[in-house]
């Protein structure tokens, strides 16, 4: 998948997703949303680069622009990044 999250318009079907494997170190482009297959903690750094740990994601859709979920502190599974 080449390129970042181009729109901030919520009405735009998503354009693709990419199964994301947690890792401290692997930044990926950034994407609009997260889907989350299985609940749990998600360690994350969002647009804004700022790092943070969201407790009991439920599963679903996270609404929450992000490049990096970290393995440290990330209970949650089956996680896509939305494009």
């Amino acid at each position: 998948m080449s390129g970042a999250y181009r729109s901030a318009d919520a009405t735009v079907s998503a354009r693709g997703l990419v199964a994301i494997t947690p890792s401290d170190s692997t930044i990926f482009p950034m994407c609009r949303a997260i889907y989350v297959g299985v609940a749990g903690n998600i360690a994350l750094r969002t647009a804004e680069e700022q790092t943070v740990t969201l407790i009991a994601v439920a599963n679903g859709m996270l609404a929450v622009q992000a490049d990096k979920v970290m393995s440290t502190g990330t209970t949650a599974t089956d996680m896509f990044a939305v494009y």
